[in-house]
């Protein structure tokens, strides 16, 4: 009887405790201030794509511009949002806007 008591409680306290535990969450394209100081006017789009990866959003209909967004939200803390819009002249850089701009 008393391993039988002490199986449940274990179990009730293993439920509970288990709705408890938080993951940080990451989505869209890694961004940091290092990568986008290394964005240069005159960059081909495969130099930025080589250097920040596939864009997350690319309109058909607009090809002259990239969008990078990137979302974390780590446990328990706020989250925290970075994006930048890169525009293209044809193939080359010619200018990024965003909340993360390049330093001279």
């Amino acid at each position: 009887m008393h391993s039988v008591l002490i199986s449940i409680v274990c179990s009730i306290v293993l439920v509970l405790t288990a709705g408890c535990y938080k993951v940080d969450i990451r989505q869209g394209n890694y961004i940091d201030q290092a990568m986008v100081d290394e964005l240069k006017p005159g960059m081909t789009k495969n130099q930025v794509q080589f250097l920040l990866g596939t864009p997350l959003l690319s309109d058909p209909f607009h090809a002259d511009r990239w969008d990078y967004v990137y979302r974390f939200k780590p446990a328990y803390k706020p989250a925290e949002q970075r994006h930048i819009s890169l525009f293209f002249k044809g193939d080359l850089l010619s200018r990024v806007e965003g909340s993360v701009n390049p330093q001279p």
